[in-house]
């Protein structure tokens, strides 16, 4: 073996140990943004639950585009003087991808209601809130909660989450 091989061999070693190490480090970046507890999961679930999340996403995005399409079309009839069915406010959607499930609430600025109440009731369902946030838009405000099933093998009972947050907005 000619003694420049060694030293070749020797750099492309550190090389694939400084890419593999790095891919490590993006893999736990990934982990961490898709699981709330640092749990070790092999690659391939991982690689599904972040793909799972994305398409959630993106369906997401996509329903809120329709919505404001939708929107955009009703201000433009209220404008000809056409008469357009308002909206009833709250209006709750929820949206499972897996073991995690994003609750949207829409309520307007007069509509006086029990937010705390909600993370409450998707606790009393082994539903833990991972995140919450809000924006105002107009009179209305936008509140998403992302959360995510404590027990991920016995799943979220959807219908029933969504029955008791409807006659928590209703009372």
């Amino acid at each position: 073996m000619l003694p420049g091989n060694s030293s070749l061999k020797v750099g492309r070693n550190a090389m694939e140990k400084k890419r593999r190490m790095h891919m490590n480090h993006l893999f736990s970046i990934l982990s961490s943004l898709i699981f709330t507890q640092t749990s070790k999961v092999s690659l391939p679930v991982l690689l599904e639950q972040a793909t799972n999340y994305i398409k959630g996403l993106k369906e997401s995005i996509e329903e809120l585009q329709r919505r404001k399409e939708q929107l955009k079309g009703d201000q433009s009839m209220n404008k000809n003087n056409i008469e357009s069915s308002p909206i009833t406010l709250p209006v709750l959607a929820l949206e499972e991808m897996g073991s995690t499930l994003m609750v949207k609430l829409i309520a307007g600025l007069d509509k006086n209601f029990m937010l705390h109440q909600v993370p409450s009731v998707l606790e009393e369902e082994s539903v833990e809130v991972v995140s919450t946030s809000y924006s105002t838009i107009g009179d209305k405000i936008l509140y998403t909660i992302h959360s995510q099933a404590i027990w991920s093998r016995i799943g979220i009972e959807t219908s029933r989450v969504q029955e008791r947050l409807n006659k928590l907005l209703t009372m």
